[in-house]
């Protein structure tokens, strides 16, 4: 509080609650971005064998479960949305430092996974560059705007997504006037992408789903506007459920047309599938414009996304649950954390040479699913401790939560879970080091939390 010039007394600035339930349902769908299954198409497509459709809209359910978990746990913690703060606060705050280490791992994936896409996309454009040439390009390019302090603003974003609409509803026509276009259509032929006994098995569908879940990471960002949010104890958790919603139904009309356009069959490229897929019903021309689009969306979701690791490990290395000498500094020239920037640049263009695309985005699951277990548990917890079983319904969304995204964890690839759990024991040996000399993450953690 302080005085004005006329001697009365002034409250500080605070945020405006300005964001309507639409405001919120927008943001998420940016967030999230329209195109989001599109990249990982042909990966979901190959282990599902075909069951695009159907493995997306079983990954909805999966997350819807989650996202009213996410939804109850806003309304509690008004003042901040991550799965680090909701698990530290219901559970542990050791647990919820290894939440944060899991988040780490997800913040650095999504860079990585960019840089692979991009550069899968660029070889469609110029295939006589060789693959790593493209990896260096892109990798230097992230790390050296974002050291320079370069931002892509909500406006830019909102542009990007009104861009990515009309992309969306070029293919959704090119598809539907390939298909009527057609001279004849075999038996049970617009059921295949949903069921097709030739080629289902239980197993490649659930390991599909696994990966599919991909196609909703980006929703709990919603819960970081409760401070801006008109009625926030009701339209944010409203809003995260309403995105997922959209987003499944928008996704699976996407992924059924396509399935529709090119049934079961080797692709091209497998990273790029849709890419290919927008040739067939609209020729070169739309093949150009799908792949400059998703290549010019991957560039900001990398370069956004590097900088989001970076300023996560800045958090925690303030915080005490990192070595601060190195991830708690801001550069005093553009006020970033360069140090972070640079590491995680170096970790995208190593693993953008040593993994696949679908091994990025397996392990990148690995990391959200076990979160999202944590955040299911939390929520039904806090439940029981604010009406024991008066409150059984978020109790039993919370345990359905815990168990869909537990059984989809365990359909991941063996490999993804043997380097995720290395990622996950190296946090626990760091965090059991850091307590013995420095008794982090203890009271001072709790503290954060």
């Amino acid at each position: 509080m302080s005085l004005n010039h006329e001697g009365t007394t002034s409250q500080p600035a605070g945020l405006k609650r300005t964001l309507r339930f639409r405001d919120l349902i927008l943001y998420g769908i940016i967030l999230i971005q329209p195109t989001a299954p599109m990249p990982v198409y042909g990966v979901i497509s190959a282990e599902a064998h075909g069951h695009v459709v159907t493995a997306i809209l079983l990954a909805m359910i999966a997350m819807l479960f989650t996202s009213a978990s996410y939804g109850r746990m806003a309304r509690i913690y008004p003042h901040g949305g991550s799965a680090f703060l909701y698990v530290g606060k219901q559970l542990h705050p050791s647990l919820g430092y290894l939440t944060g280490w899991c988040m780490i791992m997800d913040y650095i994936l999504n860079p990585l996974i960019c840089t692979i896409w991009c550069s899968r996309a660029a070889i469609n454009f110029v295939p006589e560059v060789p693959y790593v040439v493209y990896v260096c390009l892109f990798a230097v390019l992230f790390t050296t705007l974002n050291c320079n302090g370069v931002e892509t603003s909500a406006k830019i974003n909102a542009g990007v997504a009104a861009a990515l609409g009309i992309v969306i509803v070029l293919v959704l026509v090119s598809a539907v006037r390939y298909l009527l276009h057609l001279p004849s259509y075999p038996a049970n032929f617009l059921t295949h992408p949903f069921f097709d006994r030739s080629t289902f098995t239980s197993s490649g569908l659930l390991r599909g789903t696994s990966i599919a879940v991909l196609t909703y990471i980006g929703f709990d960002g919603i819960s970081t506007l409760s401070d801006e949010a008109k009625d926030p104890a009701h339209n944010v958790p409203r809003a995260i459920v309403g995105t997922c919603i959209i987003t499944g139904v928008l996704a699976s009309i996407e992924v059924y047309l396509a399935q529709l356009a090119w049934p079961l069959g080797a692709f091209p490229d497998i990273d790029t599938a849709y890419v290919y897929i927008s040739g067939r019903i609209g020729g070169p021309a739309l093949f150009a414009i799908v792949n400059a689009a998703l290549l010019l969306a991957t560039i900001g979701s990398g370069m956004a996304s590097q900088l989001g690791a970076a300023r996560l490990m800045l958090a925690m290395g303030q915080d005490g649950a990192l070595p601060k000498r190195f991830f708690g500094v801001v550069h005093p020239k553009n006020r970033i954390p360069r140090n972070n920037v640079l590491l995680v640049g170096g970790i995208c263009l190593i693993g953008a040479l040593a993994f696949s695309y679908q091994l990025g985005t397996e392990l990148l699951n690995y990391g959200a699913l076990l979160a999202f277990m944590g955040v299911n548990v939390a929520a039904m917890l806090q439940a029981w401790k604010e009406g024991k079983f008066r409150l059984w319904f978020p109790m039993a969304v919370g345990i359905c939560g815990f168990i869909t995204c537990g059984f989809l964890w365990l359909n991941l690839g063996l490999l993804a879970r043997i380097v995720g759990s290395i990622w996950a024991g190296l946090g626990i040996l760091l965090w059991l080091v850091r307590r013995r000399y420095t008794h982090l993450p203890g009271a001072e953690l709790e503290e954060t939390l």
